[in-house]
């Protein structure tokens, strides 16, 4: 499952075990009800950084656990049920008052990689780990979210080709040259590192929480309009 530790002003969010931390309705339950708590005990200067132990980020959606179904029928459903859980978590990243940091020092791989793509910084290492859409690969569309969150993250329209239609599997540093990850480091323990380091910086700034969301959530509209989030036009706040 997942936990969140506080450290100073920082929250740190860690997917837990050795598994593939495959996405499935309790562990999405779990990690939204985490994110409330995050943006319920935000103060200024906090920041979050999303960590996992072991080979994998997140493999994303269990598709062991759809295909439990017994169906063909019975496992599109589950999986279009995973995929309606989810949206809701990448909302609450999306609105989340505070910066955010994935540190991925495993494969992040289709909603997994998703997750990870909707922090406002990547931290990733060389040595291990590729980012993947597997969806081309195993005949899965691909949810409407998920393509806006493509467009509007990343800015090069060959590597979103790349990513959604060649199914590639793309590691640290050429994430890093192609601008995809903030930055590529050699080991596990370097990523967690810079991830915190890079926080802390991002938290010393102590900017306004609710205006750091809404020009998050107005640097990505056709995301937030997907995902129901109003943003506003103007916001002024007491500083």
């Amino acid at each position: 499952m997942c936990t969140l530790e506080k450290r100073g002003n920082l929250f740190i969010l860690t997917f837990t075990g050795e598994d593939q931390h495959r996405f499935n309705p309790n562990v999405i339950g779990s990690l939204l009800s985490l994110l409330s708590q995050v943006k319920a005990e935000a103060t200024r200067g906090s920041a979050l950084i999303t960590q996992a132990q072991g080979k994998f980020f997140s493999n994303g959606f269990d598709l062991d656990w759809a295909q439990a179904a017994g169906s063909e029928q019975g496992a599109a459903e589950r999986l279009h049920h995973m995929v309606d859980l989810f949206k809701p978590v990448i909302a609450a990243l999306l609105s989340l008052p505070m910066p955010t940091v994935a540190a991925i020092t495993g494969h992040a791989a289709a909603a997994g990689f998703v997750l990870a793509l909707s922090h406002d910084y990547l931290i990733m290492r060389k040595d291990r780990g590729v980012l993947y859409m597997s969806e081309v690969d195993i005949a899965l569309t691909i949810p409407d979210y998920f393509n806006a969150l493509f467009r509007e993250k990343i800015g090069d329209a060959s590597v979103r080709r790349d990513f959604l239609l060649r199914g590639l599997k793309m590691k640290g540093d050429e994430a890093e040259k192609r601008g995809v990850v903030e930055a590529a480091y050699g080991g596990e323990a370097e990523v967690k590192q810079a991830s915190v380091r890079l926080a802390e910086n991002l938290g010393k700034r102590k900017w306004h929480g609710e205006v750091y969301a809404e020009i998050r959530k107005g640097l990505y509209p056709q995301l937030s309009a997907i995902l129901g989030l109003t943003h506003k036009a103007y916001t002024i706040a007491r500083l």
